[in-house]
């Protein structure tokens, strides 16, 4: 029977307190709470695309600013990510996807390999959806791509809604992510890497 690829991960600043259980290997089921409804949302499509179960509580100092409690989250969600990998033994390592939404249309590529990148290019002239600024998606990402290891990115082909291009952006990541995190039965367990090291 294959070893449950699930994380579980506290990280308590003097800005954040997040606490959140990850299953790779899920069906898409999502509990988030970070006081912040459209960040919720993105949280949970990107549970249901990515077939990943994720359970979260995150409070922060939202009262000030969305910016620490978002970047951080990504920094709690890629350590789990990191944790329940392991060794990443017989991973893919490598996806990517290209998510439509509409008018929308977002290229995602993710490598696994341990090496923290992120490229990200999806800025738009409108950036809020009600109090949320997708701007800071970025910096979500950025926290993801350190503490996972991995190089992220994530490139708005076109479009301007964004709601849209927010969610396109996490659906496509969500999907990239979940080819780069499978696990190959070619490989017979063996690593990714002509190197022998991830």
């Amino acid at each position: 029977m294959a070893e449950e690829r699930i994380a579980t991960v506290t990280r308590d600043t003097k800005e954040t307190k997040i606490s959140l259980s990850l299953a790779i290997d899920g069906t898409g089921a999502a509990s988030v709470d970070t006081g912040i409804p459209f960040f919720d949302h993105m949280l949970t499509l990107f549970a249901a695309h990515g077939l990943f179960d994720l359970t979260a509580k995150a409070q922060g100092d939202i009262e000030v600013d969305y910016h620490h409690l978002v970047e951080d989250f990504g920094i709690a969600l890629g350590t789990a990510f990191k944790q329940a990998l392991g060794a990443k033994a017989g991973i893919a390592r490598y996806g990517f996807f290209y998510q439509p939404m509409d008018e929308t249309l977002v290229r995602a590529v993710v490598d696994m390999g341990g090496r923290a990148m992120l490229v990200y290019d999806a800025d738009i002239p409108v950036t809020f959806v009600r109090d949320f600024n997708v701007g800071l998606l970025r910096e979500f990402f950025q926290g993801f791509a350190n503490s996972a290891g991995a190089n992220v990115h994530v490139k708005l082909e076109y479009g301007s809604e964004p709601h849209h291009v927010a969610e396109a952006v996490f659906k496509g990541f969500a999907r990239a992510l979940d080819a780069a995190c499978r696990v190959d039965p070619r490989r017979q367990g063996a690593l990714p890497s002509t190197k022998g090291l991830l």
